[in-house]
């Protein structure tokens, strides 16, 4: 039976951890874990979402973890279960028993070490990345058990599309890049080309309909070629050499997003070796089984620049062709030959320098899958026997998780920190703190180990970095990345905590520790008042008219968004009342400008999102390079949710934060105005991630209710002082969160919440509570018992 650790190192000498493991989870098969009653119903989880729910609902329940957190943290307060008729008002006894049932709930699914486990999934195109290194590398049955290759064939097969393809996420139709790689994963893990009860033919009839895995995106290529089942010149170039140039120029790789960055890096060195893996018998059937034509008829020439229209959501434009044509055929051509050789291995040492820095800086995590594997390959390919690969072998298993749709490999290590920081605002909000003193507590402590304390070594400008100090990461200390919206929220975290009892929630973070987090917070604030993630915007957004994947969208600079802006402004302000001398004139600057920022970002409509032109419908190259300008100098703004309800929550509660009003702010009332527009006829919201791909608010299928977004709407419209003008929409929403929630106190697991460059999706499993207890605990105290004084 599958258990998960956390917070654990198992004693591996391979490990490397700067706190003690804090925030790790892994899962571990123990094959003489579980009685019968919990085996039992471990397989009955995983046969009703084959059989049942995978068409239905996509996203995993992650039952496999609360059937074992029920018997580790069993539920010590159960008041009865709340539903309202269709006659019955709300009444504030019905929302503190709801509130009370579901934060007794969400309290049993917290790990010792304070933070909340869960999946953080969606994706289709990170596991497959993982198991070809492996698989090339001759480490795939070493690392991965039988267990672990039964578990992930499982999700595979799961999360098949009926016509047999595999999305670009989860809840996406199908595309080449999705199937291709799927079905290669499928054929490494032991599966034949007719396994599965006839859904390997399906799936690699879809592929060979759709004209094969020649059409197969850049990102797809260049896995394929490493592998062996794609030759390296219908590849596009990846210059190592570019990594020599001088930073001033814009298009230095330094400048670059670092979650473009970061992967580029290994991808320049693989690319400039021309690594391939063995050719065993299994990848000369693979050759036969993926195209239409023989492999050895293939136009390499002509495979490079074609793409499947279902994976051709950002067109190359013609400066491209230009750029790619002269790298392939006067650069390239002369760093394959004395003495341009001289150069190419020069440069390939100092991407390898590049890679290990990064390594050691992460504990071997990197700041994601995606590099994980990549720096992985990397080191091998400079070394086999090197201790580099050796130390990133155990890290693998912090990517991996186990629910009852199979294994998956998670976006990032997990969202630890982000929920934890969530979790503590939500459950403060319902004025239930001596109630829930020891949930807190343990929050706090997880915040209090989670935070970055030192800054990497070395010149941070050479190896490209932003300062570390003070900051928190997305998942735990020992990644190492802080961004700046984690950085706010778990300094929000800290100081709301601070004003509680250290007997009830711990001793408060030393005051220099919450300075550091500020002196990072304002470090990330650009020039127009927006804050970027990671670093501040080095480059200009015209960059993207280079960005050589064809599937994802605004990925080749960091830009600002909205929501990490209104997050720091949230926290500075926080933070300036508690300790209003500190950098005073500094943190109002910071607050003022990052106010207008979100203000010039609002959409006419009082939204706030991402905005994108469909350049899918230009004809011509020129037209679409048009557009790509057009779209990039005019409409950037941000997005991390699901989509208008997610933005224009953080929108409105940034402007509230900085002493904006419904009354005194057009943005405020115009936003308000929008979201009520969008209300379901029964109360609540419900929003479709199609909003964030197509760029127009779309509901559910169905005008489902979604609890998440209700909550988002609520809470926004709370701040916005909806419950003094008419509290009618609050009062309608709150009873279909109090309808929403189950019989064990939880809220439903709904679809998918999180948005990566617009058109894939992220699982934020924690969201499912962490929304409705907040909305309803404001709920509580701002429209009930504030009526009453």
């Amino acid at each position: 039976m599958w258990r998960l650790k956390v917070g654990e190192g198992g004693g591996d000498a391979w490990l490397r951890t700067k706190n003690g493991h804090v925030g790790r989870q892994v899962w571990e098969f123990d094959p003489d874990a579980g009685d019968l009653d919990t085996l039992a119903a471990v397989d009955a989880a995983r046969r009703e979402y084959t059989t049942a729910g995978r068409h239905r609902l996509k996203h995993s329940a992650d039952i496999l973890m609360r059937i074992q957190f029920t018997k580790e943290n069993p539920l010590m307060l159960n008041p009865p279960a709340i539903k309202l008729e269709e006659n019955q008002d709300v009444t504030e006894e019905a929302v503190s028993a709801s509130l009370k049932r579901a934060i007794s709930r969400f309290s049993t699914l917290q790990a010792h070490d304070g933070h909340w486990p869960g999946d953080y999934g969606g994706p289709m195109f990170l596991m497959p990345g993982l198991l070809i290194t492996l698989y090339v590398t001759g480490a795939l049955n070493t690392v991965l058990s039988s267990e672990h290759q039964k578990e992930i064939r499982r999700y595979l097969y799961n999360h098949q599309n009926e016509d047999g393809g595999w999305g670009l996420h989860i809840e996406g139709p199908s595309s080449m890049l999705g199937s291709a790689l799927t079905y290669i994963s499928l054929r490494l893990l032991g599966e034949g080309p007719d396994s599965g009860d006839g859904s390997m033919k399906k799936g690699r009839n879809w592929i060979l309909d759709h004209g094969g895995a020649t059409y197969i995106p850049s990102w797809g290529k260049f896995w394929l070629a490493v592998l062996g089942v794609f030759d390296w010149s219908g590849n596009n170039p990846m210059t190592p050499e570019s990594w020599m140039l001088p930073y001033c120029l814009p298009i230095h790789p330094g400048r670059m997003w670092c979650h473009s960055r970061m992967p580029y890096l290994p991808m320049c060195y693989v690319y400039g070796k021309r690594f391939v893996g063995r050719l065993t018998s299994l990848i000369m059937e693979l050759r036969d089984e993926l195209y239409k034509v023989p492999y050895s008829e293939i136009d390499w020439d002509n495979a490079r620049s074609i793409c499947a229209q279902e994976d051709l959501f950002y067109p190359r434009p013609l400066i491209q062709d230009i750029l790619w044509a002269t790298l392939r055929k006067f650069i390239e051509p002369v760093m394959m030959h004395w003495p341009g050789n001289k150069l190419r291995e020069k440069a390939l040492n100092h991407v390898m320098q590049h890679v290990h820095y990064e390594d050691e800086n992460s504990q071997y995590i990197c700041i994601g899958p995606v590099n994980k594997v990549l720096n992985m390959l990397a080191c091998w390919i400079e070394d086999p026997n090197s201790e580099a690969f050796k130390l990133h072998i155990p890290r693998i298993h912090d990517y991996l998780w186990v629910a009852e749709d199979g294994m998956k490999m998670k976006c990032y290590g997990g969202s630890q920190l982000w929920d934890t920081a969530f979790t503590v605002q939500a459950i403060v909000a319902t004025g239930f703190i001596d109630e829930f003193a020891p949930t807190l507590k343990l929050a706090h402590n997880y915040i209090k180990n989670s935070q970055v304390l030192e800054d990497c070594p070395g010149d941070l400008s050479y190896w490209y970095h932003h300062i570390s100090k003070g900051g928190w990461s997305f998942s735990t200390a020992d990644h190492g990345w802080p961004v700046s919206d984690c950085t706010a929220e778990g300094l929000k975290a800290a100081l709301l905590l601070s004003k509680i009892s250290p007997e009830i929630v711990g001793e408060p973070m030393e005051v220099n520790r919450l300075y550091d987090a500020v002196n990072i917070l304002m470090s990330w604030m650009n020039e127009n008042g927006g804050f970027s993630t990671y670093e501040l915007t080095r480059s200009y957004a015209w960059l993207e008219l280079i960005g050589p994947s064809e599937t994802f969208s605004d990925t080749m600079i960091d830009y600002p968004y909205v929501e990490l802006t209104s997050a720091a402004i949230q926290a500075l302000t926080s933070f300036k009342k508690l300790y209003p001398r500190h950098r005073r004139e500094d943190v109002d600057n910071c607050i003022n400008k990052a106010a207008k920022y979100i203000e010039s970002s609002q959409r006419s409509d009082g939204s706030w999102l991402v905005f994108r032109l469909h350049v899918k419908e230009c004809k011509y190259n020129m037209s679409i390079t048009f557009s790509i300008v057009l779209y990039i100098f005019v409409c950037r703004y941000g997005s991390w949710g699901v989509c208008f309800t997610y933005g224009t929550w953080f929108g409105v509660k940034g402007l509230v934060a900085a002493g904006r009003t419904f009354n005194n702010s057009l943005a405020i009332r115009k936003a308000c105005d929008f979201l009520m527009s969008k209300e379901l006829p029964f109360g609540g919201w419900g929003e479709s991630y199609l909003s964030c791909q197509d760029q127009v608010y779309t509901d559910l299928e169905g005008k489902r209710v979604h609890a998440v977004n209700t909550g988002w709407v609520m809470l926004t419209l709370i701040d916005a002082g909806q419950a003094e003008r008419d509290p009618t929409p609050l009062h309608r929403a709150a009873k279909v969160l109090i309808n929403l929630q189950s019989e064990d106190g939880e809220f439903p697991q709904q679809e998918i919440m999180g948005v990566l460059t617009k058109n894939c999706t992220m699982s934020y499993s924690q969201y499912r509570n962490i929304f409705p207890i907040w909305a309803l605990g404001e709920y509580r105290r701002r429209v009930f018992v504030a009526g009453k004084k």
